[in-house]
C-alpha cells in the first residue's frame, strides 16, 4: 500500500502568530500574505500616494516583526494590525510632509481624478477617497472605515474633536458631489 502524506492544515491565525512570536519566518511570510493586500488598500487610502502605500505597508510588516510580542491575543490580530497600519501611515504622511513643508509650502491634498482612475489598486468608492484633501481624507477613513471615534482620530492627527467631524462633513460632501457627478 502506498503511504501518502497528508496535506498539512492550514493554520489558524492564533496558531500562525504564536509560531511567528517564535521567530517563524515561513509563519510570518504566511500572516503577510494574508494581510498585505488589506494592509495595503488602508495605506493607500490614508496616503493617497501608491509609492508611499507601498513603503508604508512594508513598514507596518517590519514593526509587525519586532512588536509582535506585544500582541496579547484580547482583540483579533486584524485590529490590532490595523491599529498599526493607520499608526504608520500617519507617521509617514507626518514624516513626508515636514520634508516637502521645508522644501515648499503646500497643503497636500489627494489625488488628482486621472491619477485616481489609473491607480491599480484602486475601484469604486477608494477612487474618490484619494481625491479627497488630506485631513478631510484621513478622518473619513479613520471614522467611515476603520471605526474610529472622533476623541480617537483628534488625539491621532492632533486636533481638536469639532476639526475632526468638520473634516468627516467635508469628505462626506465632496464624496457625495464627486459621486452624483460621475
Amino acid at each position: 500500500m502506498l503511504h501518502v502524506k497528508p496535506e498539512p492544515a492550514p493554520l489558524c491565525e492564533a496558531a500562525l502568530i504564536e509560531r511567528v512570536k517564535s521567530g517563524d519566518q515561513g509563519a510570518y511570510t504566511t500572516l503577510y500574505e494574508l494581510h498585505i493586500k488589506r494592509v495595503y488598500g488602508l495605506c493607500l487610502r490614508l496616503l493617497a500616494d501608491q509609492a508611499h502605500a507601498e513603503d508604508a505597508a512594508q513598514e507596518v510588516f517590519v514593526q509587525v516583526w519586532h512588536k509582535i510580542a506585544l500582541f496579547d491575543g484580547r482583540s483579533q490580530f486584524s485590529t490590532w494590525l490595523y491599529s498599526v497600519t493607520s499608526n504608520v501611515a500617519i507617521s509617514y504622511l507626518r514624516k513626508q510632509k515636514n520634508w516637502l513643508q521645508k522644501v515648499v509650502s503646500i497643503e497636500h491634498s489627494g489625488m488628482d481624478e486621472q491619477s485616481a482612475n489609473d491607480c491599480k489598486g484602486l475601484n469604486g468608492l477608494d477612487k474618490l477617497i484619494v481625491r479627497l484633501p488630506e485631513r478631510a481624507r484621513m478622518v473619513f477613513v479613520l471614522f467611515a472605515i476603520e471605526g474610529y471615534r472622533h476623541e480617537e482620530i483628534a488625539e491621532q492627527l492632533g486636533m481638536a474633536v469639532g476639526s475632526s467631524k468638520s473634516q468627516y462633513h467635508r469628505a462626506r460632501q465632496l464624496l457625495q458631489e464627486w459621486y452624483e457627478n460621475e
